[in-house]
């Protein structure tokens, strides 16, 4: 039962994974990748915009770090110095859907690369209101019902926060994760692969980044480590969210662009745990036949051994047959000389 399980996990998780970052039916409206220091989020971005050539979808990009328009990108929108509203107004001038009455329309990709700036925009304007200005970009056609667009926000995790004036207000990541239909949070393959193998040894995992809580510089993500061999990749840990209520859990790899050419239709993403590297193969056991334990004499029998015992006749057998009720099991004694009978006794 095991085996049909894993096969069905994975034959289903591979296929959510490839309809989100394909933009297939619109499987995830607004997606929010968490990154940091030790992870960028940059690897994932070029798979967003190369896949989306492929599909030939409109992407725009909303930079806030961003200083040139990469490859693949159809409108870029320079966002520094600008007000959430202006920035709105470029998004919705720099696309014009095609008219198509033999299909559906086109569909459009947003990127944000980096969320965090517009966070302290509330000090300047008490009036803005993030789920509007993310929800804007969204807003589901009138005639369909269903949003033409999805939206790819990234935040970074290890950027420290600003704290509202009212205690009760809740943290702007958490209202993120809250409006997000699939939450991607980014790792390092290699750091992966070292904490793994420390917890395989049951040792303490190691920590990285900020996590050290070392004074002095911060070192950023580091391909390599010693003994990880060629740990190459990102690892992306994926919640998904139905329109049910029901989440999705997984791992997955996603290898270097470098592996694969940019025209490349099949899947690259696969799960973590099929990696040889995250899950090295078992040795096969030479013993797993010879189940009995070792011992200096026979413990099997012969065919003629199983014979003689089954012939065997125990004692009292003939007890076990009984004619009548209550006659099963009772125990056949015949008196001797020696024994002394006694009436009163037998009468109790």
């Amino acid at each position: 039962m095991a085996p049909i399980n894993l096969s069905h996990r994975r034959t289903h998780n591979l296929l959510l994974i490839s309809k989100l970052l394909s933009l297939r039916d619109t499987a995830s409206p607004f997606t929010l990748l968490l990154d940091s220091l030790e992870q960028p989020a940059t690897p994932l971005f070029k798979e967003y915009i190369r896949r989306a050539k492929l599909s030939k979808v409109h992407v725009t990009l909303i930079s806030f770090e961003t200083l040139r328009k990469p490859d693949g990108v159809d409108a870029f929108i320079s966002a520094r110095r600008k007000t959430p509203s202006d920035i709105m107004s470029e998004v919705a001038s720099s696309y014009k859907p095609v008219a198509n009455t033999n299909g559906p329309p086109q569909r459009r990709l947003i990127l944000i690369d980096a969320i965090n700036p517009l966070l302290s925009y509330r000090k300047l304007d008490p009036t803005f209101q993030l789920a509007g200005f993310l929800g804007s970009f969204i807003t589901p056609n009138p005639t369909t019902a269903k949003a033409e667009a999805s939206l790819v926000v990234t935040y970074h995790s290890d950027v420290p926060g600003l704290q509202h004036s009212n205690m009760y207000m809740p943290s702007h990541l958490s209202i993120l994760t809250y409006l997000a239909t699939s939450i991607i949070t980014l790792h390092s393959f290699s750091h992966i692969l070292a904490q793994k193998a420390a917890r395989d040894r049951s040792l303490v995992a190691p920590v990285f980044g900020l996590d050290e809580e070392q004074d002095g510089i911060i070192l950023g993500r580091l391909d390599k480590l010693a003994g990880t061999g060629s740990a190459e990749g990102i690892v992306l840990e994926l919640e998904h969210r139905r329109k049910s209520g029901r989440g999705v859990l997984e791992w997955y790899l996603l290898p270097p662009a470098s592996k694969y050419s940019p025209t490349h239709v099949k899947e690259v993403v696969t799960l973590l745990d099929d990696n040889i590297l995250y899950n090295p193969p078992m040795e096969p056991d030479t013993n797993a036949e010879d189940e009995e334990p070792k011992s200096t004499f026979e413990l099997g029998l012969t065919d003629r051994q199983r014979r003689d015992r089954e012939g065997v006749v125990l004692p009292y057998f003939d007890a076990q047959h009984g004619d009548g009720p209550g006659e099963g099991g009772r125990i056949l004694y015949d008196m001797g000389e020696e024994d002394d009978f006694d009436e009163e006794e037998d009468e109790i």
